[in-house]
């Protein structure tokens, strides 16, 4: 499953070297558990527009394979870019990166989880939902993970599968594809450009140390700066309209779009605050506006999730 633009290991602090700690960092678990939040949450809207009940054993199967098929392809992620891992100070520490554990194992686990974990979503759930948890891992790993080294643009390409957790969450629920669940889509596509050029931002020169390109280490600082900001802003402020899509197709209440409202317009103030950053784009003030960005954009998904799910309409059965 994808973890693209969103948070990819923000803080990579040193972490004590027992194999079991060694896979939670392989398997990125803070992302996994953000995966299954997202999914999570689409499986939940989806079983209300049914009128079935979310709490079910097989619902919980789904999130748990969606969540291997996620740290697979974390783990497959990781053995491609074992290399550059090594150059950045956020992420050397890393397993593969530093050698605690093979190429081999990391692979033979990878590929194992994300189409064993697909597979069984095939069959157990519905074949589509299968499809795009596999299509998922796979525009991450072998589309998304070598753009980095390539273009800019890897980050909206990186965007699609990023988005997708909440509408495989829906399809698991109802079995096809409609409107309300590309609603969830869009909100998690837009959420990640103000979340990641945050975090693009305060570790541009460890993404530069390591190949990757992104609008954030362009060599020119001050036009870098200028980018990003308009890509953050131009996100932000589509944030409120699409954020306000599920009340628009009568998936949720006016308390859900007061809420969205307001944490849109929050979301858009940190990011105009982030623009500081073209003032003096090498202090340690522009590092903060970031951080600051970063810290509410993690904050306002979860909050944003929670709204819809309390103010969904349909029937709630135990």
């Amino acid at each position: 499953m994808a973890t693209s633009a969103t948070t990819d290991n923000v803080l990579a602090t040193a972490k004590p070297h027992s194999l079991l700690a060694d896979y939670a960092t392989l398997f990125k678990v803070r992302i996994s558990t953000m995966v299954i939040i997202t999914a999570g949450a689409g499986f939940y809207l989806g079983c209300l527009r049914s009128g079935i009940s979310p709490f079910q054993i097989d619902g919980l199967k789904a999130l748990v394979a969606i969540a291997i098929v996620t740290c697979g392809s974390s783990a497959l992620n990781q053995a491609l870019e074992r290399k550059s891992d090594a150059l950045m100070n956020r992420t050397f520490d890393r397993p593969m990166a530093a050698g605690r554990i093979s190429l081999s194992h990391g692979l033979i686990l990878g590929f194992a989880a994300t189409f064993l974990g697909s597979a069984y979503l095939a069959f157990t759930t519905n074949l589509l939902t299968g499809t795009l948890t596999l299509l998922t891992a796979v525009g991450y790993v072998a589309i998304y993970t070598p753009l980095k080294r390539v273009t800019t643009i890897n980050t909206f390409i990186g965007a699609f599968p990023g988005a997708l957790p909440p509408l495989i969450g829906w399809t698991a629920a109802r079995g096809r594809i409609e409107w309300p669940g590309v609603a969830l889509f869009a909100i998690l596509f837009v959420w990640q450009f103000p979340h990641f050029m945050a975090i693009g931002w305060m570790y541009r020169e460890d993404y530069a140390r390591a190949g990757i390109r992104l609008t954030t280490n362009l060599p020119n600082i001050q036009y870098a700066a200028q980018s990003t900001v308009i890509q953050a802003l131009f996100y932000a402020a589509l944030m409120i309209p699409v954020s306000l899509w599920p009340a628009a197709l009568h998936s949720t209440g006016y308390v859900y779009a007061i809420v969205a409202t307001i944490l849109g317009l929050g979301y858009l103030w940190y990011t105009i605050r982030f623009a500081r950053i073209t003032r003096d784009p090498a202090s340690d003030a522009s590092l903060l506006v970031a951080r600051n960005l970063l810290r509410f954009s993690v904050i306002y998904l979860p909050l944003l999730l929670a709204a819809m799910m309390l103010d969904a309409k349909g029937r709630l059965l135990f």
